[in-house]
């Protein structure tokens, strides 16, 4: 079985990735911008039970360079393309993260282009869907959504979202000679924390937790996405025919206010945590509550997310690990 390449894979939802991919008997090439990331990768997956043994190798790449690409998909006829630049702050021009998004989707295509790799799954977010408009409260977003990549008003990693995505349907359908494309737009990603790095939406449940948010929870909506579940997307639609040529939006349910995520955290969790979580939702007229299909993943794919109750406390549970906690792809019953 030829190795399936995973990029950037000390990522949060790249180590969820490889693991799921592990535990199904596949082989995994990781790509790490350095050597310390691949014994990071290691030591994590280590930690949480997961066997890699000699069935998970790296490769030296990055974004931002041509070098070791080529080696990186050699001989392989899947690729997870899960990198992507993802800046703690603002940059001070978009282009320092547009560009590396860009071109470093782009890179990995020409490559696996070159190489005779059939399938590239390319990981886009809601990002490249939800923004840039003026839409009506009650509109369902779908596939059939973009973000305009010009459109004004919206942050430097949006954009870098909808600019990546758009630019490796561009190359493929012009230039890709018969490589097969797939993208996989995810809502909010929550879930069990394995390593160092995490999701952004993660720093919303932190928040919840650590009384940053003591004042007041802000007025925010948001679909979950359990990262397991977003792992076991992008491994159906790397062997699923009908996948070729399509994009799926990752959502576990409709819209949810923040709110509710502290309330389901004030339920579950034991005390003193749950009477340290704030209930005092702020005030904004302005905010609306997000509406989101994942019918199309479910109905093609056969996907089947946790409930994003369940995602909810996992991912507070996960930053409040005991010792040796083993990995598990599977949903909670």
């Amino acid at each position: 079985m030829a190795p399936v390449v995973v990029t950037g894979g000390s990522g949060f939802l790249a180590l969820h990735t490889i693991a799921a991919l592990l535990e199904r008997g596949h082989r995994v090439r990781a790509t790490v911008r350095t050597p310390v990331r691949a014994l990071l990768v290691r030591e994590v997956l280590d930690r949480h039970g997961v066997d890699a043994g000699d069935r998970l190798t790296f490769a030296e790449a990055d974004l931002l360079a041509d070098d070791g690409w080529a080696e990186a998909v050699a001989g392989c006829e899947h690729v997870l393309h899960l990198a992507s630049p993802f800046p703690a702050v603002d940059p001070e021009h978009e282009d320092m993260v547009v560009v590396p998004a860009r071109d470093g989707t782009l890179r990995v295509l020409r490559a696996a282009r070159d190489a005779g790799v059939r399938r590239v799954v390319v990981t886009s977010s809601f990002a490249a869907v939800g923004y840039g408009r003026s839409l009506p409260a009650e509109h369902v977003f779908t596939e059939a959504d973009w973000t305009p990549p010009d459109a004004t008003g919206v942050r430097a990693y949006i954009r870098s979202k909808a600019v990546a995505e758009r630019a490796a349907w561009d190359f493929v359908q012009r230039d890709g000679g018969g490589l097969e494309l797939c993208a996989i737009c995810p809502t909010a990603i929550l879930g069990p924390v394995l390593g160092p790095e995490h999701s952004a939406s993660i720093g919303l449940v932190e928040g919840l937790l650590n009384g940053s948010m003591a004042a007041g929870i802000p007025r925010l909506s948001l679909a979950v996405a359990d990262v397991r579940d977003v792992a076991a997307l992008h491994l159906a639609a790397m062997i699923a025919p009908q996948a070729a040529g399509e994009r799926f939006i990752a959502a576990a349910s409709d819209g949810l206010w923040l709110a509710d995520v502290a309330r389901v955290l004030r339920e579950r969790l034991a005390e003193p945590i749950a009477a340290r979580l704030p209930s005092v939702e702020l005030p904004d007229p302005s905010a609306q509550l997000l509406h989101v299909s994942g019918a199309k993943a479910r109905n093609v794919l056969g996907w089947r997310p946790r409930a994003p109750e369940i995602t909810i406390l996992e991912t507070a549970l996960s930053l409040m690990p005991e010792p040796g906690a083993a990995w598990s792809s599977r949903p909670a019953v």
